[in-house]
């Protein structure tokens, strides 16, 4: 019996087509609770069982619409069984992504403190 070989960077392509064939299938939810999402990231456990899926919103509320998202999550693997040709579709675990918001307010502290820093220059 032959072992097959494992296939190099396999972990992140199939998160990549996760992340796009989530995208496409969570635009078609009906739940109120889910606005407009970006799927920003997922990430994948070495067996398969389960992948983390970090996403954005941008109208509505983060907490129901990461509680919409992971009541939908059966549903939504079931879509994604049907679309990727793999033997195990991951558990779908859906978390609020904050880097976005992290960037807009170190970028406020960073404008803040340039133009504090030039109001200290600009004084004799």
């Amino acid at each position: 019996m032959r072992h097959k070989r494992a296939i190099p960077h396999r972990g992140v392509r199939v998160a990549d087509q996760i992340q796009r064939d989530l995208g496409e299938l969570i635009r078609d939810l009906k739940d109120p609770r889910i606005g407009m999402v970006t799927v920003n990231s997922v990430q994948v456990t070495p067996d398969y069982a389960h992948a983390k899926v970090y996403f954005s919103v941008l109208v509505g509320n983060t907490a129901e619409c990461e509680a919409g998202l992971n009541e939908a999550a059966g549903f939504l693997r079931n879509g994604l069984f049907k679309r990727l040709q793999i033997h195990t579709v991951p558990t779908l675990h859906f978390q609020f992504d904050r880097t976005t918001e992290h960037a807009a307010e170190l970028s406020a502290l960073i404008r803040e403190a340039n133009s504090t820093r030039a109001k200290e220059d600009g004084e004799p």
